[in-house]
């Protein structure tokens, strides 16, 4: 049981920390979210500007993507020193000082945590690499093989062998990304202190927590072509926690692509002492044929109902969900679901309604809560991420027509979520006085902070809206989870229910008014629209139209 507000609340036991249950996180792309030494690039001191518009948004969490010392081949994702901060966000003072004034804001800053792999041009791969007899070579993964001849056939996930010929030393390393992102062999136990000891710096330098970068790939078996889920991966995780995060009131949550169900209990069951909670992918990946995320097809809503009603039916009571449509490796929800044209704020605010609504914590990532749009691709020079100019020359070596190609990239492309934060109007978006790393959405004269602060009826004040109900309304965090209207084509419908009181949420997921027909009235909490009907046996929903309701039969 729990203490809340005077009441006495039944809480499912979880394995995170208390101040959890009712947070939003917000995560922000250092290098895209404000500058603030006219360089181009965001910076930390660009973060520590805007910490009174985050702490008016009403979010309790910042997730920070990667600020570490690295050479950027995957936009920071590729760390040369997991102890300093990469000179073109700032100084380990600044981080210091961001890290105070976010505490300040009453705002918690969790780490992102990429130990999956390093820079190659890290100090251990380095050494390894020129030296065979140095401790470090085994903190990577060497196999023998013939120049042209790799182990084996795994691939990367950027494409290509996820195997690198070393010259040098006539052995290939294994790569599950960039050739200049070597994994780590985490069946070295010297390897894993490194890490708990960099752990451990950042914990005592007053950090939250940590969000962990593909954290179902550490237990990877490369020699029976195990990827994800290896064998030791749990046996690994709580040997973290033991060493750097049990007894500590701190947020775990790890990156699980290959995660179901029963995989994220055993991250976030409280009686094995892993993890808070893992993000998962399944319901992002239906609009793609198979695993090849380029592969695109029409999102089905009857599936993607299926879906999240399985996580949330699943993880009631044995975990905790993740609740999310965007972050720094997704397209903007808004023109992948929504529709950012004619009804862009009205869809913006139909997709946030429908997620933070479900049980779980919401992630929110910079821009979505302004509804920030994907940006134009004509041609390859138009990419600057890695993993989008390897797909497209990966396939026009296939034959696959050009014209097919983009189209795939201007939906999926991860360079969409990476264009500067649209602040205002100014030169720039406001985002820098310089020219900026990366294109502005040209759109940002008409979406941006300014102009939405300025609307009462902005999607940010929806967000605003939905924030505040999660800290004063128990329902939204413990409610019981149940699909209506399963079948139906066009509108996802949900209940919560908590002890004597029901929430009806719904939603029109498309362009096309419809209509409902459930029992009884509902009370008006929250609505994308004015004039939103309550008497629910006569339901009718105008084009991406998103009510929550006080529900009495």
């Amino acid at each position: 049981m729990y203490s809340k507000k005077g009441k006495v609340i039944m809480m499912t036991k979880r394995q995170q920390p208390e101040w959890l249950d009712n947070a939003v996180f917000y995560e922000i792309y250092p290098q895209s979210f404000r500058d603030t030494n006219a360089d181009g690039i965001g910076d930390i001191n660009g973060i520590r500007s805007k910490l009174d518009y985050l702490e008016k948004l009403g979010i309790e969490v910042i997730w920070l993507s990667p600020v570490y010392c690295s050479p950027n081949d995957d936009n920071g994702y590729d760390i040369s020193d997991y102890y300093d901060i990469s000179p073109e966000f700032g100084t380990l003072d600044e981080m210091k000082a961001l890290l105070k004034e976010a505490k300040a804001h009453n705002i918690k800053i969790i780490m992102d945590l990429v130990v999956n792999h390093t820079s190659d041009e890290h100090k251990w791969f380095i050494e390894g690499k020129t030296n065979k007899n140095s401790k470090y070579r085994d903190y990577y993964i060497w196999r023998k093989g013939e120049k042209n001849n790799p182990p084996n056939d795994l691939l990367s996930c950027f494409g290509g062998s996820a195997w690198e010929y070393d010259e040098a030393s006539q052995e290939y390393y294994l790569h599950f990304f960039s050739k200049k992102q070597p994994d780590l062999n985490w069946e070295n136990k010297d390897m894993r202190k490194d890490i708990w000891q960099m752990m451990n710096f950042w914990i005592d330098l007053g950090v939250g927590g940590f969000r962990m970068d593909v954290i179902d790939m550490i237990g990877k078996v490369p020699d029976l072509k195990i990827k994800e889920n290896g064998p030791k991966l749990h046996e690994y995780i709580q040997e973290m926690h033991r060493e750097t995060l049990q007894d500590k009131d701190l947020l775990t949550v790890g990156e699980c692509w290959g995660a179901n169900p029963q995989i994220a209990q055993l991250f976030s069951s409280p009686d094995r002492h892993e993890l808070s909670m893992v993000f998962q992918f399944e319901h992002i990946m239906l609009d793609q044929e198979g695993s090849d995320k380029w592969n695109l097809k029409k999102l089905d809503l009857i599936e993607l109902k299926k879906v999240f009603t399985k996580w949330q039916k699943e993880l009631n009571g044995k975990g905790w969900n993740s609740l999310f449509w965007n972050n720094h490796d997704l397209p903007r929800i808004v023109s992948r679901w929504g529709n950012d044209k004619e009804y862009r704020v009205q869809s913006a605010k139909m997709l946030a309604i429908l997620l933070h609504g479900m049980q779980g914590t919401p992630y929110i990532y910079q821009g979505e809560e302004i509804g920030m749009t994907n940006i134009e691709f004509n041609d390859l020079a138009d990419f600057a991420d890695i993993e989008s100019v390897n797909a497209y020359k990966e396939r026009m070596a296939n034959n696959i027509p050009k014209k097919e190609i983009l189209k795939s990239l201007r939906a999926k492309a991860r360079d969409n979520a990476r264009t500067p934060m649209q602040w205002n109007s100014d030169v720039y978006a406001g985002f820098s006085k310089a020219k900026p790393w990366y294109r502005v959405n040209r759109n940002y004269i008409d979406i941006n902070v300014e102009k939405a602060l300025a609307d009462k009826n902005s999607i940010f004040y929806c967000y605003q809206k939905l924030i505040k109900m999660r800290k004063e309304n128990p329902i939204m965090i413990y409610g019981e989870y149940d699909l209506l209207l399963a079948e139906d084509k066009n509108i996802f419908a949900y209940t919560r229910k908590y002890k004597d009181e029901t929430w009806l949420i719904v939603c029109n997921f498309y362009d096309k008014e419809v209509d409902f027909n459930l029992e009884g009235t509902g009370k008006i909490l929250i609505s994308n629209y004015e004039d939103t009907i309550t008497d629910l046996t006569k339901g009718h929903l105008r084009p991406y139209e998103a009510v929550i309701y006080q529900w009495q039969k």
